[in-house]
């Protein structure tokens, strides 16, 4: 599939989040259980994948024909962002065969000195042909990384960072607001827990809606129940 074939597949659509990090029970440390995330995914009807590390992007994409979104976590000392934050980040995905790469895009200081613009630049110069899934907080974030050049932008890190606002649940009012204002795809991300929620998503204009711990995520679906029987 072309670029716009792929954002065409994810329109009015679900967007599974299959991640395991070190720590949690379905971390495997020299093997993945997220393709079994991703065939459970396909099989109730997502359209796509959004995964993180080289590995589980390869055993996904040998598992599903769904697009993929790849990113890599990864903390680097000078940086607030651990989103996909540097080139080799980027090289790796799309050796991995990524067909979307998400990114920290909210406009933090940056350990090496460069702006999120510049980087965005760097990448499309590098590789013209990806699609670039930029992971925002704030209203201006997601307007910049419009104009730097990204394909698309997720509310993923609305909350996350120390100056977006602080909501219990999604973040409805900012998917609505960058949906009116943007002219490129808008994914909604982040605290959608109930399947009406995710409806909601693509009413306010949402291009579609990435739901990861509410499905794929067994502790932390485990531990909202539990909170909510004994208290």
């Amino acid at each position: 599939m072309n670029k716009k074939e792929i954002i065409e597949k994810l329109k009015g659509k679900l967007i599974v989040s299959c991640q395991a990090l070190p720590g949690e029970p379905l971390y495997i440390e020299n093997d993945t259980m997220m393709p079994l995330m991703a065939v459970a995914a396909k099989r109730a009807g997502a359209a796509g994948i959004r995964t993180n590390g080289e590995r589980d992007v390869k055993e996904i994409k040998k598992t599903v024909d769904l697009p993929v979104i790849g990113l890599i976590k990864k903390e680097y000392e000078g940086f607030f962002q651990y989103i996909t934050v540097t080139m080799k980040e980027i090289d790796t995905l799309v050796k991995a065969g990524a067909d979307i790469i998400a990114l920290d895009c909210t406009m933090r200081e940056r350990g090496d000195g460069k702006t999120v613009n510049g980087f965005i630049k760097e990448i499309k110069e590098k590789y013209p042909d990806i699609i670039l899934m930029a992971d925002i907080s704030t209203f201006e974030e997601g307007v910049n990384a419009e104009k730097a050049g990204v394909d698309m932008v997720g509310t993923t890190l609305s909350g996350y960072t120390p100056y977006s606002e602080k909501t219990d649940g999604p973040d409805f009012k900012l998917v609505e607001k960058l949906s009116k204002e943007l002219d490129i795809p808008v994914i909604a991300e982040g605290k959608i827990h109930e399947p009406q929620q995710a409806k909601k998503m693509i009413e306010l204009g949402a291009h579609a809606v990435v739901v990861g711990g509410a499905i794929t995520r067994p502790l932390e679906i485990a531990q909202r129940f539990v909170k909510a029987v004994e208290n």
